[in-house]
């Protein structure tokens, strides 16, 4: 694969979580940074954003939408 990965919609996504709480769209054929864990692996990004916004709380500091 050539370029950016995450450009790219088509194929798997996960939704990786690090200790910190935050949420991140994750590609299934890249490894993992330190730190954080997959919560969620679905076969479209749209299903990963859906993830992200049922379980991403505000964080601290964050004006609310």
């Amino acid at each position: 694969m050539s370029g950016n990965p995450f450009e790219d919609g088509e194929g798997d996504w996960l939704v990786v979580l690090n200790a910190d709480g935050h949420h991140a769209l994750w590609r299934p054929f890249l490894g993992l940074p330190e730190g954080w864990r997959t919560v969620h692996r679905g076969p479209d990004r749209d299903g990963a954003l859906d993830y992200v916004e049922r379980h991403a709380s505000t964080l601290p500091g964050t004006p609310a939408a």
